[in-house]
């Protein structure tokens, strides 16, 4: 298959990025524009080897095989596995809650979309809706084997498929795993009106008008929030041309 390889903007933190993940089309920074991304019931590919998508989506034989997927992830305890013939299927059965010890399978997960792809496979990574455990395994991938920064990784994922949010756990055991990679964080928590969040969500979090209990310290107890203005796109500076030498 022939493919049309883009560039794609990264801010430049510092990191030697030896190997981008490329895109099967020209990527815009403004996510549906002129690029096939995903919506939730789509599947979204990360890079030539893997992809990202809900539990029905990977459900749908149809779907599945016209990507040609050899490996499936199934990150969920709440979805089975098809079991579908000549698909390789993983199991992360972790429930998608803060303390849910995701971590200890960042390498491994990684390791196996790897060498999945250096068979000329292809993995797909799925969990129930595609938002938080699958996109957070798929996050780690990119920071441990294309030497993306958790910013940037995160950055391309959503880019891709614009509905993932790991949840605040996931974030930090992100943060701590960009940490032992590198050396050095790109994202750090910080506080806001609904307690500490990574700080790529802290302008979003800020234009929450609480109505509640905040406590003597000013940490929200309880309540509800108004949502007042739309998410906006970051800006990336730093232009990096795609890996041309990748192949599905």
């Amino acid at each position: 298959m022939s493919l049309q390889y883009g560039a794609m903007n990264f801010r430049n933190h510092g990191f030697f990025r030896r190997s981008p993940p490329p895109s099967t089309a020209p990527v815009t920074s403004k996510p549906g524009v002129g690029s096939p991304l995903s919506v939730l019931g789509g599947i979204a590919q990360i890079s030539p080897c893997l992809y990202l998508c809900s539990g029905n989506a990977a459900s749908n034989r149809h779907l599945v095989f016209a990507r040609g997927i050899t490996c499936i992830i199934n990150a969920s305890t709440e979805i089975p596995n098809a079991n579908w013939p000549d698909v390789d299927y993983v199991k992360v059965p972790l429930p998608d809650l803060p303390h849910a010890p995701l971590s200890l399978y960042f390498d491994s997960v990684a390791d196996r979309i790897h060498q999945t792809g250096k068979k000329s496979g292809r993995t797909l990574v799925h969990c129930v809706a595609g938002v938080s455990r699958s996109a957070s395994l798929c996050i780690a991938y990119l920071m441990k084997y294309h030497r993306l920064s958790l910013l940037d990784a995160h950055e391309w994922v959503k880019m891709r498929r614009p509905v993932v949010r790991p949840n605040v756990g996931f974030w930090r055991q992100l943060i701590e795993y960009e940490k032992k990679l590198f050396g050095k964080n790109t994202v750090r928590m910080v506080a806001s009106p609904i307690g500490l969040v990574p700080d790529v969500y802290e302008k979003e979090a800020r234009s929450l008008a609480p109505i509640g209990v905040s406590d003597k310290r000013g940490c929200w107890t309880g309540g509800e929030y108004i949502f007042n203005s739309k998410e906006t796109e970051n800006n990336i500076t730093g232009k990096i041309r795609l890996n041309k030498n990748e192949q599905i």
